[in-house]
């Protein structure tokens, strides 16, 4: 049977929790490599806000870390999930898209009727672009786009980059060493030499089981959505992890954690104090489905203006997003301002220290005053 805690919870003491759980209170999580294992999945369709997501778990570290896990294979980057690109572990990504793919792939038919991408096409691109990478080597996009023309496969339009994702949803290619702000394209085989294989039914339990370990306190529906997995099927799964997790009533709601972030409750829950520059598009506020917790509905449209897609960078205090912050530029020099939602009275003096500070490590990450 799940544990289940009655404790007096606000807001802020869940958004605690969940800074908790993703290693952004406390020691942090270690390396880069273990930093993404626990994780899951990143969300990483802007690199060099998915690189600072990274760094900002592991504490010391530098861009030019993070780029080198992803330049020696020891984190790779690819559409596992809702279409999106994420970060993983190599060894997770095969049986993620074994359970995650077709799908995908499905919500993705009227798109590529659009494109007329048909199976044929997919096979003629695949056959080009493994003739380009396989036997140890690489390309740009730009480089596989024209091996995709050649074969006769318009990339206009939006072409290449469907044709790309299909074939690194099917396990033929996967993004390997960084180039510039991009990636160069490596075949899956060759890149990730070792997979594990799990079932359909295991590899959800197993991801749902990680997710809410990392991520918690999450509910089945956030879960559902982060992972593009019917709620079916994450309630079965549910139901046969209860014995490791611990479940919260929160106005009404049930979310589910791990026991050792739900032994932070016998305390006083850390971060009250902390303050955080995030990147945009940080898994703190786009893990999950109902981002209320952490980012008051009033707010929601300082962060993602016109609900366009993209996320600004935030600025969480004590659980919750407070703030974005920008770079600006002057000359050569780069600075980082804060932007709370209450702009008449800004930071108080504390928190402007701790942002003070977050600048400043924001630029060591870096290595030098650029964004």
């Amino acid at each position: 049977m799940t544990a289940v805690v009655r404790a007096r919870l606000s807001r802020r003491t869940m958004g605690r929790l969940r800074l908790a759980s993703q290693g952004l209170t406390g020691p942090g999580l270690g390396s880069v490599p273990a930093a993404v294992r626990w994780m899951t999945a990143m969300q990483a369709q802007d690199l060099q806000a998915a690189l600072w997501a990274v760094g900002q778990r592991v504490p010391g570290t530098s861009l030019s870390d993070v780029r080198g896990a992803l330049d020696r294979g020891e984190i790779v980057r690819s559409w596992p999930m809702r279409g999106t690109l994420h970060l993983l572990a190599p060894e997770d990504l095969k049986w993620m898209l074994a359970i995650t793919s077709e799908r995908l792939i499905r919500a993705m038919a009227g798109r590529h009727r659009e494109l007329d991408i048909t199976a044929a096409d997919a096979e003629s691109a695949r056959e080009a672009a493994l003739l380009l990478v396989s036997g140890g080597g690489s390309a740009t996009r730009a480089e596989l786009f024209r091996a995709f023309e050649a074969a006769g496969q318009s990339t206009a339009g939006q072409r290449g980059i469907h044709l790309l994702g299909v074939l690194c949803q099917r396990a033929w290619l996967v993004q390997g060493p960084p180039a510039g702000n991009q990636q160069r394209v490596v075949a899956f085989d060759e890149w990730i030499t070792e997979s594990r294989q799990l079932g359909r039914e295991e590899g959800i339990a197993e991801l749902l089981l990680r997710y809410l370990r990392s991520h918690g306190p999450a509910t089945d529906r956030d879960f559902s959505w982060w992972s593009g997995i019917p709620l079916t099927e994450v309630r079965a799964a549910l139901a046969g992890l209860a014995e490791g997790l611990v479940e919260l009533e929160f106005e009404g709601t049930r979310y589910w954690l791990s026991p050792e972030t739900a032994e932070l409750l016998d305390g006083a829950v850390p971060g009250a104090r902390s303050v955080l520059a995030l990147p945009g598009f940080d898994e703190f506020l786009l893990g999950y489905a109902d981002r209320s917790l952490v980012l008051p509905a009033e707010h929601s449209n300082k962060v993602v203006p016109g609900g366009n897609g993209v996320f600004k960078r935030t600025i969480v205090a004590g659980g919750e997003v407070v703030g974005t912050w920008a770079v600006a530029r002057n000359g050569a020099a780069a600075g980082v301002v804060p932007e709370p939602f209450g702009a008449a009275n800004g930071l108080r003096p504390a928190a402007q220290k701790s942002f003070g500070l977050q600048a400043a490590k924001y630029r060591k990450f870096l290595g030098a005053d650029r964004a």
